[in-house]
């Protein structure tokens, strides 16, 4: 504390007040952010601009033999410890859960949503959630496909 009051006192014996220095650093500075305005736009001239990716396809078609096919990746995991009605499997262990659910949604294209996870309690519940189809179409799309009655037309505007 003691040096800092030296400091100023020096400094004020020097002729260097508080605007000066703050002037001299300013200046400093403001060159320092032209020079960072400038490179960030010679980095946007020189990056290719981004064009947005089409939609994801969410449809799901499961497969025929899905119950066997679950079946064996289960016994496959979780080993001789099963019960007897494979079905009834507890996903209570979190990391044989993580096992399962990723080698599905890798094998078959369809994982279960952040939202669903807490759904996931037995083999069962799995089953249910890979048995159900999912298509990929807006209600708008499943109107114009469906049958209308005569005085109902959807014209789309494009």
């Amino acid at each position: 504390m003691a040096a800092v009051a030296a400091l100023r006192a020096f400094g004020w014996r020097l002729g260097v007040n508080a605007v000066a220095s703050r002037a001299f650093w300013g200046r400093v500075r403001k060159e320092e952010k032209e020079v960072e305005a400038d490179q960030v736009t010679h980095q946007e001239k020189n990056e290719p601009s981004l064009i947005c990716p089409p939609p994801r396809s969410r449809s799901y078609d499961p497969p025929e033999d899905i119950q066997s096919y679950l079946e064996s990746r289960v016994r496959e995991i979780f080993g001789p410890s099963l019960p007897d009605n494979w079905q009834q499997t507890s996903l209570e262990d979190n990391r044989l859960k993580y096992h399962l659910l990723a080698q599905l949604a890798a094998e078959l294209g369809h994982a279960v949503p952040n939202s669903q996870l807490y759904l996931m309690r037995s083999a069962e519940d799995v089953l249910n959630f890979y048995s159900t189809p999912v298509k990929d179409a807006s209600k708008f799309d499943e109107l114009c496909a469906a049958e209308l009655p005569p005085n109902l037309k959807i014209n789309w505007e494009q």
